[in-house]
């Protein structure tokens, strides 16, 4: 059994995913209180990693690949990472860690060059598994003695997740004198999405109810439908006008949010939101899989017994949750 000192977990993909890679952090540090934990992700993930208090260090993936070999073994030396665990599978990071002569590398080796690459080899499927996807990543621990024995519903304690953020000096409303909360209608491709009309009602309605509304997002994503968003006195568009770490702090000082299965989305469930996720239940992008799981959020899905879904076919069953639905969870 490994008994580490530096422990290096790497996920270079999306906010998402390494939100539901957190709970490894805070599981190493029960067993190995005194282990260093180091998180390799990508720049733009950054504030995400930094709200962990069980992770000690970040390592920009996106600065180490502009570098030459020489430049990538020597800087990774600096942090004696005597563990690397390949959360993400990536050819470049595990060619990299074994030329580096890191002690310990684990994967899931079902990649080619992870089997090549890595000494401390797994074999476990993720893509048809009924296992939530923060219950798989925890299984990269058990070459550290480290077998989970936490409740999905319990998981969310161990990524140690609080806001680290201020608010934006200014901003346009008293966020203390109205219940938020925050649409985020598109989700890059990450999702099936509930739809924009979907998102237009359900907005009229909330701020006829009197809450604040935000409308969030990239530029990009506003730019897909900022001029449908209605106009009306407790509704505001703030897509592209937000650093993630500004939207993280909206977040903390909202009363929920409301997207598909998205970064945002997890980020509010961590940080005790009511966090609604809208879903399709195919595999393997169902919330079996993909569901937030911090303590106040919910999933829904149109019908859990979806025939086309569960034969595998694409299906837009998620925009038929009605917005009455949804209304009615926001305001339990």
């Amino acid at each position: 059994m490994i008994k580490p000192e530096v422990v290096c977990i790497s996920r270079t993909d999306s906010i998402g995913d390494v939100i539901l890679t957190l709970p490894m952090c805070g599981l190493i540090k029960d067993k190995y209180p005194d282990c260093k934990i180091v998180f390799l992700g990508r720049k733009y993930t950054e504030p995400v990693i930094k709200c962990s208090k069980f992770v000690d260090d970040f390592i920009d993936w996106d600065h180490i690949k502009e570098l030459n070999s020489s430049e990538q073994i020597a800087y990774l030396k600096k942090y004696s990472i005597d563990t690397f665990i390949h959360v993400f599978p990536d050819k470049s990071i595990s060619q990299l860690i074994k030329k580096s002569n890191i002690e310990n590398r684990i994967s899931n080796a079902r990649a080619l060059h992870l089997f090549f690459n890595s000494n401390i080899r797994l074999n476990f499927t993720r893509r048809n598994s009924d296992f939530h996807e923060a219950v798989l990543n925890t299984k990269l621990l058990e070459p550290l003695g480290i077998k989970n024995k936490v409740t999905i519903s319990d998981l969310w304690k161990y990524t140690g997740f609080e806001n680290k953020f201020d608010l934006p000096k200014k901003h346009p409303f008293d966020l203390s004198s109205q219940y938020v909360v925050i649409l985020h209608p598109k989700s890059l491709g990450s999702a099936i999405e509930w739809g924009i009309e979907n998102f237009i009602s359900l907005s009229l309605k909330l701020a006829n109810s009197g809450y604040k509304v935000l409308f969030c997002g990239t530029e990009k994503e506003g730019e897909l439908f900022r001029k449908e968003i209605p106009i009306n006195k407790n509704i505001v568009d703030l897509t592209g006008k937000l650093s993630l770490e500004e939207y993280i702090a909206f977040i903390a000082h909202s009363y929920a949010l409301v997207a598909a299965s998205t970064g945002p989305l997890h980020i509010a469930s961590l940080l005790h939101k009511n966090a609604i996720g809208l879903y399709s239940s195919r595999k393997p992008i169902h919330p079996g899989r993909w569901r937030p799981i911090g303590p106040n959020s919910k999933a829904l899905v149109y019908d859990e017994n979806c025939e086309d879904c569960e034969k595998g076919k694409k299906c837009n069953c998620v925009k038929d949750i009605s917005v009455d639905r949804v209304l009615n969870e926001i305001k339990k």
